[in-house]
């Protein structure tokens, strides 16, 4: 069973050194890159109808978006990445998706180096709580601000 590398594709910059961290990594152990992107739960609760068109627009971005970045795990790897879309809170989901996928073999978080604040949200949610109890495989942190080069010659 080859190893899988899952990434999270959200909103941040950070999230692409990560990506080209797992890629690297994946292509030099004949791993795999999963990918995971969660769509936020509609704050319109109220009409129904609305809420349905704003999600499926929601999820519809998603796709389009995992098929893009799918598009460049395949030119970096030559394989065709695993894609998971997910509707909740992100630390929710992450932790869940880990649970009852049994082929994820590693986490690969990019860490976001430019803020004050510290690194993101989900390696301080996976890092400083319970969570990190949870987690059933190793937690990768790749510094956001490495670049492809860097990235190349750490793998």
């Amino acid at each position: 069973m080859p190893r899988i590398f899952l990434v999270v594709v959200d909103d941040t910059e950070e999230w692409r050194a990560a990506l080209r961290y797992a890629c690297r990594r994946a292509q030099h152990t004949g791993g795999r890159v999963a990918l995971l992107h969660v769509i936020s739960p509609s704050e319109i609760q109220h009409w129904g109808a609305i809420e349905d068109v704003l999600r499926e627009e929601a999820r519809h971005e998603a796709e389009q978006r995992l098929q893009r970045v799918a598009r460049e795990v395949n030119q970096l790897t030559g394989t065709i990445p695993i894609l998971h879309i997910r509707e909740g809170a992100a630390r929710d989901e992450l932790l869940a998706l880990i649970a009852e996928e049994p082929s994820i073999s590693v986490l690969v978080l990019g860490a976001d180096t430019a803020s004050s604040s510290g690194p993101g949200p989900l390696i301080q949610y996976l890092t400083s709580s319970k969570a990190i109890a949870r987690l059933r495989i190793p937690l990768t942190i790749v510094p956001g601000n490495l670049t492809a080069d860097a990235i190349d010659a750490l793998t």
